[in-house]
């Protein structure tokens, strides 16, 4: 099946959302993420209709926040070099290229299978990757993921599009069977979330926004052996610097108002 024959909606089309931001921020003089990886993904699918552009400050967004979750995971990466890196939702991120983890890192991506026999065209087989076709609710294909290995999770842009209980579930599901590490993933409030509907971008997908949440240590109280680590809420000042005038002026009120500061944050845990 060509790529272009493979119909994305709802949900899944918001990968390619996503995945041109990071080409698009790629580009700029000033890019943070130099994502080169996803600008040629996105030539190789030129076939298909264009995305919905996610805009510039959204972009900007896109690859703070990709480019925080890459520090973290290369993190736990140099701490634990024969870990377990389990990318949920994996879309066609590119974060296995971009860090580049040495072959002794099992690496696993988990998707739909429609997503997973896309990715299988366009990437690359690569020794000590393993792809994952399910969606992450379902209960079986963590037991093809090592459980005697320290790992990380990382769901970019996942848990939003979710029900409540199943994101409580699946993170409870992940703390039971694997054998410790730290889980990575953007949240936010309920505010927030509101605010991420009026996206035209995402309102173009159709893909409906869910789960909310008020308060990080909460998620301590409902999964037991969680650990909240980090908690980032504000973008520093040299990527404030890069967004609209209108959007710059927005940050500066978000960080005056702790309320507010909650509507969008990068959460790490250790179980």
């Amino acid at each position: 099946m060509a790529a272009e024959e493979i119909d994305l909606r709802g949900v899944q089309e918001t990968l390619l959302v996503t995945l041109q931001a990071k080409a698009a921020e790629s580009a700029f003089p000033d890019s943070l993420l130099n994502d080169h990886f996803a600008a040629d993904l996105m030539r190789r699918l030129a076939g298909r209709p264009k995305p919905p552009d996610a805009g510039h400050d959204m972009t900007i967004g896109i690859a703070v926040r990709a480019d925080t979750l890459d520090r973290w995971t290369r993190g736990f990466i140099g701490r634990h070099p024969d870990g377990v890196v389990l990318n949920l939702g994996c879309g066609l991120d590119t974060r296995i290229l971009r860090l580049d983890p040495p072959a002794s890192i099992g690496w696993f991506d988990v998707d739909f299978p429609d997503v997973i026999a896309l990715r299988r065209q366009l990437f690359p087989a690569r020794a000590g990757c393993t792809t994952i076709a399910s969606s992450i609710t379902e209960r079986d294909w963590i037991n093809l993921v090592p459980a005697d290995r320290r790992a990380i999770v990382v769901a970019e842009g996942v848990f939003p599009y979710l029900f409540e209980q199943d994101v409580r579930d699946l993170l409870r599901r992940l703390t039971a069977c694997l054998a410790g590490g730290e889980i990575v993933f953007d949240a936010y409030s309920h505010l927030g979330i509101e605010l991420l509907r009026l996206s035209p971008s995402l309102r173009a997908t159709g893909a409906e926004l869910r789960w909310g949440l008020e308060n990080a240590r909460a998620l301590e109280r409902d999964v037991p052996g969680l650990t909240l680590l980090d908690e980032i809420s504000e973008y520093d000042s040299s990527q404030v610097a890069r967004l609209s005038p209108m959007a710059r002026i927005a940050a500066h009120v978000v960080s005056a108002l702790p309320m507010l500061r909650r509507m969008g944050r990068l959460l790490r845990y250790r179980f």
